[in-house]
This record gives C-alpha cells, structure tokens and sequence, in this order.
C-alpha cells in the first residue's frame, strides 16, 4: 500500500511515497522549510478546520434556536387559545350600540346607570380606523341605549388621543365626578385626569400624568381623586421587544402599580400579561386579571396602599359542563371581535370590544 509520509529534516518537512509501513521504499517527493512555505500550508489547514468547526457550530446553534422558537410558537398558541373551537353561547336581544363601530376597549359603569366608553383605540399588531379616540356616556336607564359622545375640551390635543383603560371617580365631599383615562400618543403611555361635567356632557382636562414606572399602561381603577392603581401589561417599551420577544419568552414580568402625587411605587408583580383591574364595592381589595396565566389575583389594600395577595382565581374548565366560572355569553367572532370588557347594569349586559363594536343584551 503507497502512502505519503512526513518527517522532519534539519527543520525541513520531506514527504515521501511509501511501499511499505516501515518507507523502506520511500521516496522523497518534496521537502519544505519551517519559515516559510511550510508555515504557508500549516496555516492553509488550521483555517480550513476553523472555518468547518465554525460551521457546524453555526448550523447547531440555528438548529438549537429553531426548536427553541417552535416551542415557544406553541406555548404562547396554547396561552391564548388560539387553536380552541369556541361554542357559541348567545344572550336574548343582543343589539350593537350606535356611534361605536371603532372599537369600545373599556366600560365603567356609576351607580345611577351612567357608562362612560372608550373608544377608537389604536393597538401595534391589532386592527384600527383613522378615527381620533373619544369617550362616550350612555344612560343605561334610558331604554333608547343610545351614547353620546362627550364635548372634549379646546386645550387638549384630540389628533394623538388614544385611549385605553378607563376609571371613574366620585368625590363624596361634593359628588364632583372625575374621568382617568389611559392615554397612548405615538405609543407611549400616560394618564389624563378630567372633569365629568354632567350639564353639558363635555369633559375638562386637568392634568396629564406622566412616570418611569407607568411605562405600558393598560387598565387603570381610581381611589382618590387624583391617586389609581394602573397596570403595566409589558416589561419592555420598545416595540420590536413588546410585540415579539415578550410574548415569545413568556415570563412573568409585568406589574401593578400604584400612583398618587406623592409617592409612586410597584406595589405587586409578577405577571405574565397584567390587564384588566378593578376594586371591591368595600375598597378593601383590588382585583387583577392575568391574561396569559388565565387568572384573577385577589389582593388586600394596606394603609399604605400596598398590596398583599390573598388568593389567585383559576379559570380553568370554562367551557366544560362543570365550569369553575359562570360563561354568561360566548360568541365566535360572528356578532363581535376581540372583546375586551363587560359591565352589568339593571340586567342588562355591555360587552365592549378592543377594535370591533359594543353589544348590550338582557341577562337571563
């Protein structure tokens, strides 16, 4: 069998062709010094092994991410149901409310039947119109159940309004009726404090509020008349990050936030997508929804207006025969889109959606 040997003579490197193992048959074919040309070919081969061991690192690390990023497709489908089969579960006389065909992302109903109703919402990655957000009040004892959209104030600016949560709240020392409304110009987040002045159905603005920590906003619920719980339903702000990392990597890292002229501070976390959040009629507990977790968390105000969670609500099983939570309407897209809230009234049901309609039904 011929081989081709090398040995190293007076720091020369000599190949030879062999007969046999020993090369007692050999013959020199070319000999090469160190300095140059051998260093030359050694340096030709170590590149070409580092340039293969870098490919196949290359196509591991690709073929690791890709495996990654399927895992995390199906993760975040299984958390927002996106392969479930909806059954329809319709209330009688459902009719959509007039003046609201660009979304109704969030109710708040007082005591005595006024709703007031965000619209016109502009969301990354959801549907929207060009129309300019606006808040409407509907008299849920009107049998009419017409809203009507409130006078906005000259000194603010209606071009970049874009309205997300809403919360109401009334001063018991002169029944002055104050509107919180989360506020999205060119995607930020910020907070707009108004008058509700019933007489003329307008709205007065009297502040903006702006902080590091109100960073995402997503629903906000008022107890005091310039002080609210809101909630943070991102970790990042960049939008790149916000629509595709985040729901990719699925961490719990949004929170709640509490917010007065003296003291802001985050006072529960861990959250995979905080969202909703309202109050008990007592003001003793905060409720806050879960989005990806599928659950409401139950928490206990202190003096110093922290929160201490008490109990966490699974909603598990809402479509079975034995669901843990009452299904009281159900609707696959055909009557309304996205909803995003419901409120109840006199027996009656407002079901308001991010981008679609509003729909009022009798509860049976």
């Amino acid at each position: 069998m011929r081989r081709i040997q090398g040995v190293n003579v007076n720091q020369h490197i000599c190949y030879y062709i062999s007969d046999s193992p020993e090369g007692s048959t050999a013959h020199a074919v070319a000999c090469l010094g160190f300095s140059n040309q051998a260093k030359a070919i050694v340096r030709k081969f170590s590149c070409r092994d580092c340039k293969m061991g870098k490919l196949v690192f290359i196509s591991l690390v690709i073929a690791a991410l890709s495996v990654l990023f399927g895992e995390r497709i199906i993760s975040f489908r299984r958390r927002t149901f996106a392969s479930r089969e909806l059954v329809q579960n319709h209330l009688p006389n459902c009719v959509a409310l007039k003046n609201l065909d660009h979304g109704s992302e969030d109710i708040t109903i007082l005591g005595d039947g006024l709703a007031f109703i965000s619209t016109g919402l502009k969301y990354p990655g959801l549907p929207s119109s060009e129309e300019t957000g606006k808040i409407f009040s509907l008299d849920m004892q009107d049998p009419r159940m017409k809203p009507v959209e409130l006078r906005m104030p000259r000194n603010f600016d209606l071009e970049s309004f874009n309205p997300h949560g809403i919360s109401v709240y009334t001063d018991t020392s002169d029944d002055t009726i104050y509107l919180f409304v989360v506020n999205h110009p060119q995607h930020k987040s910020q907070v707009e404090l108004f008058r509700f002045v019933e007489d003329s159905l307008s709205l007065v603005h009297l502040k903006t509020i702006k902080h590091e920590l109100l960073y995402s906003v997503n629903d906000i619920v008022a107890v005091g008349v310039e002080s609210f719980y809101a909630t943070n339903d991102h970790y990042f702000t960049h939008e790149i990050f916000k629509g595709l990392v985040e729901p990719l990597l699925a961490q719990p890292w949004t929170n709640v936030v509490y917010y007065s002229p003296e003291e802001v501070k985050v006072v529960s976390e861990g959250y995979y997508f905080a969202n909703g959040i309202n109050i008990s009629p007592d003001k003793r507990h905060i409720y806050v929804v879960d989005l990806f977790d599928h659950n409401v968390h139950v928490l206990k105000r202190k003096e110093d207006n922290a929160l201490v969670s008490v109990k966490v609500i699974n909603i598990k099983n809402i479509h079975s025969y034995q669901p843990v939570v009452t299904q009281v309407y159900a609707d696959n897209g055909h009557v309304i889109m996205g909803s995003s809230v419901a409120a109840t009234y006199g027996g009656k049901l407002l079901i308001g959606s991010v981008f679609h309609k509003a729909i009022c039904c009798d509860l049976k």
